[in-house]
This record gives C-alpha cells, structure tokens and sequence, in this order.
C-alpha cells in the first residue's frame, strides 16, 4: 500500500481530495498547520492531521493542496526532508512552470490537474448533472505531467490524479509547459474573460427591460446549440444571417492581436502575477 501525504487537507481543495483518498487503497497520512482547517478536516471526515515533519518520514507520495503562492514555500521546507524517491504532485501548473520547486534531482515531480466535467456529457444521475466541478459523482478529465523522474513514476501519478480527481473518463498526458497554455491560458486568460464580456452584455440587454430569466434562457440556450456546433459536439451549420453577425462582431470584441495572449513570455507573464 502506497504511503501518501496530503498536505492542505483541511482547506477547500483539500477537503474535495480527502474524500475521494477515504475510499482509496493509498495509505493515507494528513496535514494541515492551522487549528481551523484541522477542525474542518475532523468534522468533516473524522480525519485527525498531523504537522509537517511527521507525514513527511515515510511517505512515497506527497500531494501540496495548497495554494499556488504558498507551494513555493511549504515545498522549501519539506522537500530536503523527503526520502530519494518520493513523488512530489502539484495540483496546477503555475507554481512548477514559475520554477517555485527547490532543486533536487532524486525525487519525482508531477503535475496534474482536472479538465472539469464538460458542458456536453451524458451525465444520468442528479448528483451528476449537479457536479459542476468534478471529483464528486461527474466523470471529468485529467491532464498529467511528469515533470521530473523515471518514466516508471508517470504511472503511481496517473493513479494518483484518477483517485483524487474520481470519477475520471479520460487521463491525457502533457508537459509542465503544455499545462501552462491549458491554464491559465485557454480556461482562464481566454475562456473566463470572454465568459465575463457574455455576462455583462446579458446585464446590458435586462437594462432594456428584458427580464432576467428571459435573457439567461435566451443566451444559455444559445451557447449550448452554438457550442455544440462549433466544439463538433453534433454536425451542422449557421446561417447566413449568424455567420454575417460573426464578422461583424469578432473584430468589434476582438483585437486584431489578442492571440497574442499564448506567446510564451506572456504566458510566463501571467503565472508570475498569479504565483
């Protein structure tokens, strides 16, 4: 049985992965440092965390719940202190690809973090299609790197990720820097914002007297269809009148350059300001 430490265990991200790691065949030792979160953990699972230095002794995977500006530090401290071997995982990209993980070459490092359950699923239970963030009744997927390590590794973290992040249906490998593009480039950079602009011009059209309930109808069932179409969800086309309401609206939303948003050193822009 594979010894694991679950740092955070008490926080938000660390309540939704100790709930998946109680039904785990993972040997499982929690931390948490602040009285509060420990109490959560307690309440919550019946859990009692230990400190730091005590979870750290024996474990053969160590999983940082915790949050990206803070992995540098916790990872300063506990690293020295890991057997060779251990698997250090990181649950985003961001603090990896800032170069926040101390060096030391005989340990493992991976990364790995959920794609959420998508828009479109076939999702027949009610806890399903209420789980909007995964790891709870929604099959989702995982997107995994081995930043660091024997090749032999990528598998104990793949296990890792499906365990935390159950119930998965797909488990895709990428690099740290692929994860960097995935987010926070495309979900957060691009996806978000845009997300945004379409609810602040749903608040423009109620401002005409349109009725809340009638324009969130109105442009969610919209978004489905049109994404459906555009994401190759089901085959079909817009008419003539939508595809002139295309170009005319990109360039008026849009700049020209926006794409711009992926050149890497942007992209390493974005994760020093979030990290």
């Amino acid at each position: 049985m594979t010894r694991l430490a679950l740092f955070g265990a008490g926080g938000k991200m660390g309540m939704r992965l100790t709930r998946n790691l109680l039904s785990s065949d993972f040997d499982v030792t929690y931390v948490e440092v602040s009285d509060a979160g420990r109490q959560r953990a307690k309440d919550a699972y019946g859990v009692e965390c230990v400190g730091p230095d005590e979870a750290v002794k024996n474990a053969e995977v160590v999983v940082l719940a915790v949050p990206d500006t803070a992995i540098g530090a916790v990872a300063r401290d506990i690293v020295p202190k890991l057997n060779p071997g251990t698997m250090v995982v990181c649950l985003d990209a961001a603090a990896p690809f800032a170069d926040h993980l101390p060096e030391r070459a005989d340990i493992t490092y991976f990364v790995t973090h959920p794609c959420h359950p998508p828009i479109f699923n076939d999702e027949s239970t009610p806890e399903g299609r209420k789980d909007h963030f995964g790891g709870i009744a929604a099959q989702q997927g995982v997107v995994n790197a081995l930043m660091q390590g024997p090749e032999e590794h990528y598998a104990l973290g793949e296990k890792v990720a499906k365990t935390i992040y159950a119930p998965v249906a797909r488990s895709h490998r990428v690099t740290v820097e692929q994860m960097a593009y995935l987010e926070p480039g495309l979900s957060e950079t691009v996806c978000a914002s845009l997300l945004v602009v379409m609810r602040e011009a749903m608040d423009e059209v109620i401002k005409t007297g349109v009725s809340y309930d009638c324009a969130r109808d109105f442009l969610l069932g919209h978004m489905n269809i049109l994404g459906a179409v555009i994401f190759d969800e089901v085959p079909g086309q817009f008419s003539d009148a939508c595809n002139k309401a295309i170009e005319f609206g990109k360039p008026v939303l849009m700049r020209d350059d926006w794409k711009r948003v992926f050149d890497f050193e942007e992209i390493k822009a974005s994760i020093i300001r979030i990290t």
